[in-house]
């Protein structure tokens, strides 16, 4: 039992135990304090802390680098104010009770503070302990209070710029999710800690108005007590009294000036890349101009008549010392670099042998600029485009299924000014230009007229367009034209290059973080798939070929079902695609013919779908002869431009086995259209063939 008991201590007092019951602990003692009498030696020892514990803060606010390096500063400002009231409590209570007896009577502390600062004399004493709280309360805590107030004001206005920046970095590929998270952190917690110390800073300033009321009291107190029930004289009761209350006063009053100070230097930090020390003396003292100047009217100074000229020229002597010594590192500094004048051999450092820290990946996707665009793009001017960008990414996620790569933007000077591209994998696949504060006025295909700006084409769909000024919005508007701002023009463009080589955009880490996600929701169903029936190659493969045809994959799950029925009778990517196809047949027609409208489609002609099925092969690896192909081509072509001028999609209805080979023969030359087969279309929906491929006239 006690072998137990002794065990069940060691775990309660572990380090991290006794860490988490350090504050519970020195409030509990705090407040003992305020109700607890207190023997002299303790007295004498919390006095002691409290002064440690005040240099301590200090010490560590001069060396905090940012503020929210010290972000438990309010609560210390807060504990060692009720610490500092605590222990005026007790030696009030200890004066007033054994103060009659002398001055050790308080403890050694008291009495040192009473009889060898002030010398024993009241009156200085008194005058000693004004100042301390004049300088306390109007100087110090008053300029930290106002300057936590108005940086906690600041700091709550700027937050949503924060935050937008930050989700920019994010969108823009310069930092990832993890970074973002700990950056929208420390955004509320400087709000936080700026909020708090606007608050802590009353603290101190209640403890400075309440030394003074402790002073009047223990003074009026202790001559009462010492006159009418210890029968001294009224002049010996107040020298006592007056001197234990003084030494009292000034032991309290030193430490808060001292933590009032540390308020100061945190709340008025600028910059975090140093310490205060460092900071003063690099800024300060780094300018020998400025050194030498002082060095001059010093010295100056020093050598008037009546002057203290010994101390003026010391300080005048010392002061140019520095300059010179300043001077001399600085010629040694540039003596260091290399002269311009130096031939290359010289300037030359010993190369380094090449690492693979040289080789740099290149971005997926990747926006470059011309200068002009720079306000477009930069965070701290509030670029619209980048807002845009985020939008757009985000809603690719939605409609697709799948998260993109981030869009990484630089500025390019081999760009003409208004100029931008859009890459892929280091690739150009979009070029187009903006022009900042004009409109793209697109023209639909229905117009009343002309305009007259800047006639170019539509980056996104090469419809013709004219650039114009914001007074020709209205008319623009009235003709029929579509009219947008410069960043939605690159926008769209981005947009629709994304969405162009979504394919692309899926690589292995996209796959696999999408099956991971879906894992998350259906984890057997991914472990049934991955890596036990396919690998992640061919998966991605499937979902590839999807996307080349424009049939998102936001239902993984569907697509993930069929997979996983499907792989153990064949592992071919393009015999499972098709099997994902039929299965959202569904979702497929409903994208091309939306509501239950009748299924509008091309077909072929019968004899040409048997020389066609014929051509192919049982294997599907069979050629189409080129006459065939020409024709195919063709008639293809018109029947589809027929269509779109009716305002249906140019959809073709063909047989499964021949749908892979006519959607990638067609691609090209009607990138428009769209190859589906008769066992993707629903039994619910009704097909109507508006025009037959290969039928003569």
């Amino acid at each position: 039992m006690a072998t137990e008991n002794a065990l069940n201590l060691r775990q309660m007092l572990t380090p991290q135990r006794l860490r988490s019951l350090a504050a519970p602990l020195l409030i509990i003692m705090i407040l003992s304090m305020m109700v607890l009498p207190l023997p002299v030696f303790l007295l004498d020892v919390f006095f002691t802390f409290n002064i440690a514990v005040s240099v301590m803060v200090m010490l560590v606010a001069m060396y905090a680098r940012r503020p929210l390096d010290f972000s438990a500063f309010p609560t210390v400002l807060l504990m060692t104010t009720l610490l500092r009231l605590s222990l005026n409590v007790a030696s009030t209570r200890i004066v007033l009770l054994h103060g009659h007896s002398g001055g050790a009577s308080a403890g050694k502390v008291i009495e040192a503070f009473g009889q060898f600062i002030v010398g024993g004399n009241t009156a200085v004493g008194i005058v000693v302990f004004i100042i301390l709280v004049v300088i306390n309360f109007v100087v110090i805590t008053k300029g930290a209070g106002r300057i936590a107030e108005v940086s906690a004001r600041f700091t709550l206005d700027a937050m949503p710029g924060k935050q937008m920046a930050i989700d920019a970095d994010l969108n823009a590929g310069l930092i990832d999710e993890k970074t973002a998270k700990l950056r929208r952190k420390e955004v509320a917690q400087e709000s936080d800690f700026f909020g708090a110390m606007d608050g802590a800073s009353k603290f101190v300033r209640g403890d400075a108005i309440a030394g003074i009321i402790i002073m009047l009291i223990n003074i009026l107190g202790g001559l009462f007590v010492g006159v009418v029930q210890h029968d001294l004289a009224v002049a010996d009761a107040a020298h006592t009294y007056t001197i234990l209350t003084i030494g009292d006063g000034l032991v309290a009053q030193i430490p808060s000036l001292v933590i009032s100070i540390a308020a100061g230097l945190v709340v008025s930090r600028v910059g975090d890349d140093e310490d205060i020390g460092a900071q003063v003396l690099g800024q300060v003292f780094s300018n020998t101009q400025v050194l030498a100047l002082t060095a001059v009217i010093v010295g100056i100074l020093g050598m008037i008549p009546g002057m203290p000229n010994l101390v003026f020229l010391l300080f005048a002597s010392a002061l140019g010392a520095l300059a010179w010594r300043r001077k001399q590192q600085h010629a040694a500094g540039l003596e260091a670099l290399p002269s311009e004048g130096a031939p290359p051999e010289a300037q030359a450092v010993e190369a380094q042998e090449a690492s693979w820290n040289d080789v740099s990946p290149v971005d997926v996707l990747g926006l470059e600029v011309g200068y002009r665009l720079i306000p477009m793009v930069d965070k701290s001017q509030d670029g619209e485009l980048l807002r845009r960008i985020r939008g757009l990414r985000k809603k690719f996620a939605q409609d697709v299924g799948f998260l993109a790569s981030p869009v990484h933007i630089r500025d390019n000077l081999e760009l003409k000014p208004n100029a931008y591209r859009v890459t892929l994998k280091g690739v150009e696949v979009g070029v187009g230009e903006a022009f900042p504060g004009q409109f793209l006025a697109i023209n639909p295909g229905r117009v009343a007229g002309a305009l007259g700006g800047h006639e170019t084409i539509d980056p996104a769909f090469g419809l013709p367009a004219y650039w114009i000024d914001n007074t020709m919005r209205e008319q623009a508007h009235a003709q029929g034209y579509t009219v947008v701002d410069a960043s939605t023009v690159v926008a769209t463009h981005l947009n629709h290059v994304i969405l162009s080589h979504a394919a692309e955009l899926l690589g292995r880490g996209e796959t696999q973080a999408l099956l991971d996600h879906i894992g998350q929701e259906a984890p057997k169903l991914i472990e049934d798939l991955v890596p036990k029936l396919l690998p992640v190659s061919t998966v991605q493969r499937v979902l590839q070929n999807l996307l080349t045809e424009e049939v998102n994959i936001r239902d993984m799950r569907t697509i993930v079902e069929v997979l996983a029925e499907y792989a153990p009778r064949t592992q071919d990517a393009i015999e499972l695609t098709s099997r994902v196809r039929e299965a959202l047949g569904r979702a497929i027609v409903q994208s091309l013919f939306p509501g239950n409208a009748e299924v509008q489609v091309m077909a072929l002609e019968p004899g040409l779908e048997r020389i066609l099925l014929q051509a192919i092969g049982a294997n599907g690896d069979g050629v189409i002869e080129p006459g065939l192909a020409d024709t195919l081509l063709r008639q293809t072509a018109q029947l589809a431009q027929r269509q779109e001028d009716i305002g249906l999609p140019a959809v073709l209805l063909v047989p499964a086995q021949l749908r892979m080979l006519l959607s990638r023969f067609l691609r090209r030359a009607v990138p428009a259209l769209r190859v589906i087969a008769n066992s993707e279309v629903p039994e619910s929906r009704t097909i109507r063939v508006t025009g037959m491929v290969g039928a003569t006239g």
